[in-house]
């Protein structure tokens, strides 16, 4: 499954801020079983405004690691939050199958 939220950087600050947050974060989560990477986007036309895209086994995986998120996770995303606007976009299952016009 993936989750989706919207970044939106505050005045003042900046993308780079916000990522490096970003990275320490996912090093702690990306331990978390069921985890299987996370990305970070910017916006065309607007750098301010970031995509940020977390995939997990499943749901069930991610609800697991919030029920018993590292404290160190907390801490960071206070952190954060001093640079930006965080929207949670949803929760997305995979898609059963996938059309890639690239793929073998």
């Amino acid at each position: 499954m993936k989750f989706v939220f919207e970044v939106r950087i505050r005045p003042g600050h900046t993308a780079e801020q916000y990522a490096d947050a970003w990275v320490r974060v996912s090093e702690i989560l990306q331990r978390a079983p069921g985890a299987r990477g996370t990305r970070l986007h910017r916006k065309i036309g607007d750098p301010d405004v970031l995509l940020a895209i977390a995939s997990w086994d499943s749901k069930t995986s991610r609800d697991a690691m919030e029920s018993r998120r590292d404290p160190r996770v907390a801490a960071l995303l206070r952190e954060a939050a001093e640079h930006c606007e965080v929207r949670v976009l949803g929760e997305f299952e995979e898609p059963e199958w996938i059309v890639d016009p690239t793929a073998d």
